[in-house]
């Protein structure tokens, strides 16, 4: 954990390509940084092999959460931002049967998929379980490596590096914990979100941020949609069959719409009874994990395998509490981001380091802290719905059956949308003063846990649902 750390909310909500932001994401990330390394010192066309080294829960459930697929991906240039998803597939399988690998698009090698990217199953680096070794051996007899390790949520540390490389600013209002967090807000009247909008100024101007933030909102939007309209299988070989499609045809009944904002009118006139209602949320989150295990774009929120949590219970306020407006979705993802930040610097966002309550717990929180806030919750009413929120996620392991980021990922973000809109009426409706548990100790009780949990429940498919459901996947 560094307590020192700068975090924006464009580090907590990054674009990316599923399914996960530690396991797909980080690791695309750290192919992208190791090519420019090697470009930086010009060794770049020196390059005749490169060799790729997978670590504890990276090789465990490498394949399943498409690890070589973006490490590929990540080597030969391309960006999860604006990669084409509907080329993945024959990007990497060009590279599997060509046997070629363009580094950077620039430099062509051989790369033989089976010989030179390694699943290290047993071994492990002592620093973080997500761990890749990147070896390029040069036409001089000479080699060049570097270790990243995926800390969660598409952050990524290369070994060697210390806080004094990074860039550091000048925030009027730091935060490392919840307290710290409350005193800015009490002290100066701000909410959360205002906090977060000034402490952001710091890096780029007001009208730069709220542009970026609807433009997440969009990547956000679309895949919702996106999702709620796709059925079929998902690919790995767990034969999912996609649900959201299926469940938005049965609640919207055969009206027509032909946009977004068409569906969401569709979706306002069903009323807004507590079975619709619930179905609804459930759809949202739904679709959007269904995309997300599809190799599909999402935003991580704040990792991949939660990604369908906070869009969920976004869509609910937009779709049923009248948060349809730029400036309510701005101030909805900025106090999201901030919680985030807090478990992140305090704790994990990891579920290689500290299960599933790291990735649906934190934002379950994140969104009821978000909701509570744009329904005119207090500060202490924002941060106490946080707490409620983890506080009933504490201890919930990360099992991924065949290491597919699908079940039981994907229903688990229903459940963490509908425990954060429950954790929110429950702020909405108490007096914080009167809480017998601080986000503060909510957090270190996470972190202690993590610690304590058994290994094979930290996204490795050694243990739980991933060991007692027998099933049979394809030869990867």
């Amino acid at each position: 954990m560094n307590q020192k750390e700068q975090i924006s909310i464009f580090d907590i909500f990054k674009i990316g390509i599923g399914p996960s932001s530690s396991h797909t994401l980080g690791p695309w990330r750290a192919a992208q940084q190791f090519t420019a390394s090697l470009q930086k010192n010009n060794l770049l066309n020196e390059v005749q092999q490169v060799k790729v080294l997978l670590y504890g829960s990276l090789a465990k459930t490498g394949v399943g959460h498409g690890t070589d697929v973006a490490i590929l991906l990540g080597l030969v240039g391309a960006d999860p931002v604006t990669f084409d998803v509907n080329a993945i597939g024959s990007t990497i399988e060009q590279i599997k049967k060509s046997a070629k690998l363009v580094l950077n698009n620039e430099k062509e090698i051989d790369f033989v998929y089976l010989n030179d990217l390694l699943f290290l199953y047993a071994e492990s680096l002592p620093f973080h379980p997500n761990a890749v070794t990147f070896q390029a051996f040069l036409s001089n007899g000479k080699a060049f490596s570097e270790t990243y390790y995926s800390i969660g949520g598409g952050f990524v540390v290369k070994e060697g590096d210390s806080d004094a490389d990074k860039t550091s600013v000048d925030l009027p209002f730091p935060v490392e914990k919840a307290s710290e967090l409350l005193h800015w807000c009490l002290s100066t009247g701000l909410k959360v979100s205002e906090v977060v909008m000034e402490n952001e100024h710091a890096w780029r101007s007001e009208a730069e941020t709220k542009a970026k933030v609807m433009q997440h909102f969009a990547v956000i939007r679309d895949c919702i949609y996106r999702g709620c309209h796709t059925g079929g299988i998902l690919p790995g070989g767990l034969e999912v069959a996609r649900r959201a499609e299926k469940l938005n045809q049965r609640l919207t009944a055969g009206a027509k719409y032909q946009n977004y904002d068409e569906w969401l009118e569709v979706i306002r006139k069903g009323g807004n009874g507590f079975n619709y209602t619930l179905d609804w949320v459930s759809c949202f989150a739904l679709a959007v994990n269904e995309e997300n295990a599809a190799f599909g774009r999402v935003v991580t929120a704040p990792t991949n395998g939660a990604a369908g949590v906070i869009p969920a219970v976004l869509q609910y306020f937009i779709a049923f509490c009248d948060g349809y407006s730029d400036e309510k979705i701005i101030q909805f993802i900025a106090c999201a981001s901030e919680i985030g930040s807090i478990f992140k610097k305090g704790a994990t966002i990891s579920a290689a380091m500290g299960g599933c309550q790291a990735e649906i717990g934190v934002s379950s929180a994140m969104a009821a802290a978000a909701l509570t806030e744009c329904l005119g919750g207090s500060q202490r009413q924002v941060l106490m719905a946080a707490e409620i929120a983890m506080e009933h996620h504490l201890g919930l392991t990360c099992d991924p059956i065949g290491g597919l980021v699908q079940v039981p990922c994907i229903e688990r973000n229903t459940m963490g949308a509908i425990k954060a809109i429950t954790a929110s009426q429950l702020a909405l409706q108490s007096n914080p003063d009167k809480a017998k548990v601080s986000l503060d100790a909510v957090v270190n009780t996470m972190w202690e846990t993590a610690l304590d949990m058994n290994s094979k429940y930290k996204e490795t498919s050694d243990g739980g649902l991933a060991t007692n459901i027998p099933i049979s996947l394809p030869e990867c």
